[in-house]
């Protein structure tokens, strides 16, 4: 008997880190709620998960981060002063962003386990059912949202899926590595899986992006709290203890865009200049502006 593919309603988004790559702007500041243009780097992958279809959006939080559980909520002060002044058009914008009531739930991760332990602190929100993660810190841009190709996937295969994009070779043993059974298809197999091979043992080029797709059966193995690479417990590891189980079948999905690591400097302030050059009510004097800085 064919067992049903079960939808995929929740979203967890781990944002316990301390942004020390961004100090001192982070010492006050969540680094997910820095902003890309006029909107934090979280909104933006929240953003991403509504399109998606998300239902319940699930924050892993740590110290010094209320200000996220703010942002998603109402402020009536705010609001009644935009109302007050006529801008409707500001205040629109910021109801259509709010999640209705019960949309969110946030959970503490106490100490800096590693990305494993902060999907473990989800467990009870998620319950038994596959959910979907999103790392903040990675950005996705393209003409559709890398979650929503990825549910579309899902919806065919089940199973777990992880989003993944081409690297220049010699930059493999930066990344966690997945091997596939077709290297160019759009969802393929993965054969393998590996943390940051070194030089010239990776089985593609094709690095895990920040997005995934997962069975609640990860947590069983999550539970065991093995430490792993830098003596944190690692997604990575119960992953590949996870494809070997044959009612687990992995896929690679490939996303087709840009993707920024706003958790880097570099990648930070790449996507703001190039989003606010998408943005019509910007794009043409900001554009002006970049160039008279580079000719000076």
């Amino acid at each position: 008997m064919h067992t049903p593919i079960r939808p995929i309603r929740k979203a967890v988004f781990p944002v316990a880190g301390l942004g020390t790559r961004f100090l001192p702007a982070t010492k006050a500041v969540p680094k997910e709620m820095l902003t890309i243009v006029d909107r934090p780097v979280l909104q933006h992958v929240v953003d991403e998960a509504r399109a998606a279809g998300i239902e319940h959006f699930i924050f892993v939080t740590g110290r010094n981060k209320g200000v996220i559980e703010d942002h998603f909520d109402n402020q009536f002060e705010l609001e009644a002063t935009l109302e007050a002044r006529g801008k409707k058009k500001e205040l629109e914008a910021l109801l259509r962003d709010l999640p209705a009531a019960g949309q969110t739930s946030f959970t503490r991760q106490q100490a800096p386990l590693g990305l494993g332990h902060a999907v473990w602190c989800a467990r009870e929100i998620v319950g038994n059912e596959p959910f979907a993660l999103l790392l903040p810190d990675m950005l996705h841009h393209g003409r559709s949202p890398c979650l929503a190709d990825m549910i579309t996937a899902y919806n065919t295969s089940g199973g777990n899926l992880i989003a993944v994009a081409p690297v220049p070779d010699d930059q493999t043993h930066q990344y966690g590595i997945v091997g596939v059974k077709d290297a160019k298809a759009k969802v393929a197999p993965i054969t393998g899986m590996v943390e940051k091979p070194k030089p010239g043992t990776a089985p593609s080029n094709l690095h895990i992006t920040g997005r995934y797709i997962l069975q609640p059966e990860i947590f069983a193995l999550l539970e065991k709290q093995e430490r792993g690479a830098g003596g944190e417990i690692q997604l990575t590891d119960s992953m590949i203890r996870l494809m070997g189980d044959a009612r687990q079948p992995f896929h690679a999905v490939r996303f087709d865009g840009t993707i920024y690591d706003c958790g880097s400097k570099l990648g930070f302030l790449t996507a703001n200049v190039a989003l606010a050059l998408e943005r019509e009510d910007l794009a043409a004097e900001f554009k002006r502006e970049v160039q008279r800085l580079l000719n000076v």
